[in-house]
């Protein structure tokens, strides 16, 4: 038998992985060049958040493979590619991206915004950081890159526009 036919094809992703206590790690990580879940490519949040124990990671600096344990990775960093800047933008225009600050567990200081595309009855960012089917949340910044943030490393989250934040605290009833 051959064992090219059970290989699943997959394509390494250059990030920057912050794992608790290590601390910061760059390398890649292993993404299917078919998403199960789309057209395309699969994507990083898509390969966290289907990941059960442990994420496959190709460190660069001593060059090694290894095994980490999803539930030490706090967040993990990468530059958006074109298609995913341009559904960034695509996102910001018919949905509000929703601007916010998140405090680590680590002590990071995070600004950026989420843009997911969220169904009308759980749009609000509760709703969005409250989804128990995934552990992690994409985070866009303003450079460019995108974080990937294990939800059980935020201490918390807040926003700068006090009417939103408002308004959802009314709804969260």
């Amino acid at each position: 038998m051959d064992n090219d036919t059970l290989k699943v094809p997959k394509k390494l992703r250059p990030v920057t992985l912050w794992v608790h206590p290590e601390g910061r790690v760059i390398g890649s990580i292993y993404l299917c060049t078919q998403s199960p879940n789309h057209a395309g490519s699969e994507q990083p949040l898509e390969a966290l958040n289907a990941c059960e124990s442990f994420l496959v990671f190709n460190r660069t600096e001593p060059a090694e493979l290894r095994f980490y344990n999803i539930k030490s990775v706090i967040r993990i960093e990468y530059e958006a590619t074109k298609t995913e800047d341009a559904e960034a933008s695509d996102n910001d225009t018919t949905n509000n991206a929703m601007h916010c600050h998140l405090q680590l567990m680590d002590g990071a200081y995070i600004n950026g915004s989420i843009r997911e595309s969220l169904p009308p009855d759980h749009a609000r960012l509760l709703d969005y950081l409250n989804r128990s089917d995934e552990a992690f949340i994409k985070v866009h910044m303003e450079d460019g890159l995108i974080y990937l943030i294990n939800k059980s490393y935020i201490n918390h989250v807040h926003v700068d526009d006090i009417v939103t934040t408002h308004a959802e605290l009314q709804g969260a009833d």
